[in-house]
């Protein structure tokens, strides 16, 4: 799932709620602490979201860097509920953030809908931390939560869910185009239990921005990447980039640009207890739009005609 901010954020966070603890300012962590409590639930009933935090200025340098834009392909329409799934995880899931967080790109492009990026929930037991995401627009990747934004009778909700997921991130390196989403099943049920039409979404350039560490399926570094996912519930990719002043190595994305082209939508009608056979034929439908999509698109950013997903 996103790391949004990234895992040194909510260490940091965490430090502070220590040091709070520790200091002569303890009971600002006691009330905290009732507070965390008592709003456990937000981040699997809509979040908390901050229209003033989604505009900080910092966010317009933030997509300029690289820099990032987002491209409409068809309209939606406001009157529907809409699923996103968004491809690839990436390691740090730039796009994402940049695109459906901050800025106002997504809502002059799609009038009358708002996106809702899900995340694991694990990101949300970091004190202080997750006020920040929630502000964001940042909420759960529970079925719990992802229904609480699909059931919006009226329409104009968008869960934008990473479908490879954590596992995914192990895989994003430069040229990567491999894709985690054959036994990716459970959004293509969660689009037909609430009739949320499926959107296919591909970010071109998000496996460009970090080099990792050689880490191919069955080496002793993938199995301990696999088992530590398992038991800290995310993935721990060993990647590089740029410093702040000079190229050859630090933890900065690469200035590569990210163009994350949001595709046409796939009706779909509600059923709230579809059969496997019914999952299978709607999750075929949606890999073939998303080939589609990205043959479609494919040579405006640079991709070389031989080269086509792979999905695994």
């Amino acid at each position: 799932m996103p790391r949004p901010g990234g895992a040194g954020s909510a260490e940091f966070c965490c430090g502070i709620f220590v040091i709070l603890i520790l200091g002569n300012f303890w009971f600002v962590a006691v009330l905290y602490s009732l507070w965390f409590y008592f709003d456990w639930g937000t981040p699997c009933a809509g979040g908390r979201r901050s229209q003033w935090v989604r505009s900080w200025t910092i966010w317009n340098y933030f997509r300029e860097y690289f820099p990032m834009k987002l491209i409409k392909t068809s309209d939606l329409n406001p009157n529907h509920n809409y699923l996103l799934g968004f491809h690839p995880h990436g390691v740090l899931v730039c796009g994402a953030f940049g695109n459906f967080c901050t800025g106002s790109d997504f809502k002059n492009l799609f009038p009358g809908i708002t996106p809702y990026l899900h995340v694991s929930s694990i990101w949300f037991s970091f004190p202080f931390f997750r006020e920040y995401i929630l502000s964001a627009g940042i909420v759960s990747v529970s079925k719990e939560s992802i229904s609480y934004v699909l059931n919006n009778d009226g329409g104009g909700h968008a869960s934008v869910i990473v479908v490879g997921g954590a596992g995914e991130s192990l895989n994003a390196r430069p040229g990567s185009l491999t894709l985690s989403i054959l036994k990716r099943k459970g959004f293509i049920k969660m689009a037909l239990k609430h009739g949320a039409h499926l959107v296919p979404v591909f970010s071109f350039g998000e496996n460009e921005l970090f080099k990792q560490v050689a880490n191919p399926r069955g080496s002793r570094l993938r199995k301990i990447q696999e088992k530590l996912q398992k038991i800290i519930g995310f993935a721990v990719p060993l990647f590089h980039a740029r410093g702040i002043f000079q190229y050859s190595f630090g933890f900065l994305p690469y200035r590569q640009p990210i163009h994350t082209v949001v595709g046409s939508p796939i009706p779909v009608k509600q059923n709230l207890n579809p059969t496997t056979e019914e999952i299978e034929q709607l999750h075929e439908l949606y890999l073939q739009k998303l080939s589609k999509l990205f043959e479609d698109h494919k040579r405006n950013y640079g991709i070389p005609e031989h080269r086509s997903l792979i999905f695994e």
